[in-house]
């Protein structure tokens, strides 16, 4: 089990990591979301027979200039330079030209982004790729949770760059192009392509994530999305979840008085892909404001489950301690608050009722769940 304490983001800027995250993201207090390590690179779409994917329809340049000239159709791409001391990108967390299968590297600037682009051709694309995913891998296992799920890296069939602004990111991903992500925890929001990379365990999209605020639009019909526990704490945070400390555990964590949904078989068994509780946790006081965050792999699973637990308690007088679950479109919030689930109906979740015989008045929303029987709602009865 890993257990990682969460707090808000700061006011400053972050530097540039080695991968070249966005140098424009505000800093996060809290462990770094990679260590340095080099851009990676990888091919698009594709089966690893064909070493083909969305990016292998274009853009596969065999020199930095042909990489130039494909991105130059999409954003300003000027001043191309291969000078490993270039000042306008600090180089020295990438790793070295001649590893990872990276052959050249070079910096050109976006002006319409004032910024900056760094572009690494290799030779050996699944290699290259299942670097990167060996060394998420292991910021994972040291507890570095959020590890890949900013860091923009995006991939053709020849060649991986980064930019150091975001909106460079969103103009690149209109191509053939695709960011690559080999955090487990990631879910693709809804309305984005997720293709298959070319190793196991990562996925290519044309989602930008970015902890400024400024990558794609969350899309989806009605309900809210998320692509991290990360994204869905800044969704509910702070307003109408208290989100300020944070815990991402596999550990089973209720109170006397705060009774979660998900039970302690475990959040696989629910469907459940990452979870986090928000909230005060007891110690020398009682444990109280706890609400929990899921990010869901398998939505019908948890939906099913819930059902079950609430079928159970059908006769039975429900405590007030016991939590509802409301839900998004790959995620789901666990409150026992109603003016908590107030502000997230707001925001578009709705709350699973399975309850036999239920109706709601005209006005409310009233939506099918992914369960017969079952139905998503904003609309509670009074207690």
């Amino acid at each position: 089990m890993r257990l990682q304490r969460i707090f808000a983001a700061t006011a400053a800027l972050a530097s540039l990591t080695a991968l070249a995250t966005a140098c424009e993201d505000p800093a996060k207090a809290g462990p770094p979301a990679t260590a340095p390590t080099a851009t990676p690179g990888a091919t698009a779409e594709a089966s690893p027979a064909a070493q083909a994917s969305p990016a292998g329809k274009g853009a596969a340049p065999a020199s930095l200039a042909e990489a130039q000239a494909y991105v130059q159709k999409y954003t300003s791409c000027e001043n191309l330079s291969t000078d490993p001391n270039d000042s306008r990108v600090n180089l020295a967390g990438y790793i070295p030209v001649g590893t990872w299968s990276v052959t050249e590297r070079g910096i050109c600037s976006d002006k319409n982004e004032h910024g900056e682009i760094v572009f690494d051709m290799v030779s050996d694309m699944k290699a290259h790729q299942q670097a990167y995913k060996d060394r998420i891998a292991q910021r994972l296992a040291e507890g570095y949770w959020d590890a890949g799920l900013y860091d923009q890296i995006v991939v053709g069939k020849s060649f991986a760059l980064t930019a150091t602004k975001t909106g460079t990111t969103l103009a690149l991903v209109k191509s053939d192009l695709r960011v690559l992500v080999c955090n487990p925890d990631f879910a693709v929001p809804e309305g984005y392509k997720k293709e298959k990379a070319l190793v196991d365990g990562c996925v290519l999209t044309d989602f930008v994530n970015s902890r400024d605020g400024k990558g794609s639009p969350v899309k989806g019909p009605g309900l809210p999305s998320a692509g991290s526990i990360e994204e869905l704490r800044k969704l509910v945070s702070p307003q109408p979840v208290d989100c300020t400390d944070m815990l991402v555990t596999d550990e089973h964590v209720e109170s006397i008085d705060y009774l979660p949904v998900v039970g302690r078989d475990g959040r696989s068994a629910w469907g459940v892909k990452q979870r986090a509780i928000c909230g005060q946790l007891g110690g020398e006081r009682r444990a109280h404001n706890l609400n929990w965050l899921d990010t869901v792999s398998d939505m019908k699973t948890l939906q099913a489950r819930s059902k079950a637990a609430q079928l159970a308690e059908v006769g039975k007088q429900r405590k007030a301690t016991q939590s509802k679950l409301l839900v998004g479109t790959n995620i789901a919030v666990e409150t026992n608050s109603k003016s908590i689930r107030q502000g997230l109906y707001k925001l578009r979740f709705l709350r699973l009722d399975c309850e036999p015989g239920f109706t709601a008045p005209a006005g409310a929303r009233v939506e099918k769940a992914q369960v017969e029987g079952c139905v998503l709602t904003d609309f509670e009865r009074p207690s």
